[in-house]
């Protein structure tokens, strides 16, 4: 991933909902509004659908994040994206993920992340946080840009899709049905908070 420096910078004009919100805590750039995001402590927010909940609730997680800044950087206007991947989660990526694997025979398990991109750039407004994970996230089977404010059930459904149509028609998937990697996902979202609980605690 890239530096929050190769993104553009621009000074926040109060144009919308998120704008006004970033500028009502002193912030003067779009560059300030992505380094007081990534500031942010790491945690589930009570809605995956809201924009504005980094502001309510003080933190946010991968798909708050990205939507916050993914929002404001299309009312001001600037080419910044979100953008879903799909990665293979991994002992390397995430510790426990290999009895996962394990038990359902997988070599890796599949699972949605999300980041920024402009022009040739990716950045991770997670990467750092104490999330659950070993460290950044460098390889994908899957990505695809997404509107910024894309709906929690909408992001579920590409998932599922993607899984489908470019994940399971790979030769290393073949032999592996949707039904196992959808209850191996599920173990490793579980696995995921345990870990980000660890790691906060132990901060």
């Amino acid at each position: 991933m890239d530096s929050i420096e190769r993104l553009p910078n621009r000074e926040l004009i109060a144009g919308g909902p998120l704008s006004r919100a970033f500028m009502a805590v002193g912030l003067k750039t779009f560059r300030d509004a992505c380094h007081y995001v990534h500031r942010m402590p790491y945690g589930y927010n009570s809605t995956k659908d809201d924009p504005l909940i980094l502001f309510a609730e003080g933190f946010g997680s991968c798909t708050t994040k990205h939507m916050a800044i993914g929002v404001l950087a299309k009312e001001m206007e600037l080419p910044v994206g979100k953008c879903i991947g799909i990665y293979p989660m991994k002992e390397r990526f995430v510790a426990g993920a290999d009895r996962i694997c394990s038990e359902f025979g997988l070599t890796a398990i599949p699972v949605v992340h999300c980041f920024l991109v402009y022009d040739r750039f990716r950045v991770d407004l997670t990467e750092g946080n104490l999330n659950g994970k070993k460290g950044p996230i460098d390889n994908f089977l899957f990505t695809r840009n997404v509107p910024p404010d894309i709906s929690s059930r909408d992001e579920y459904r590409l998932y599922r899709q993607a899984l489908q149509d470019e994940v399971l028609t790979q030769p290393d998937w073949a032999d592996v049905t949707l039904k196992t990697i959808l209850a191996a996902r599920e173990k490793a979202l579980a696995l995921l908070k345990t870990n980000m609980q660890q790691q906060q605690a132990a901060a």
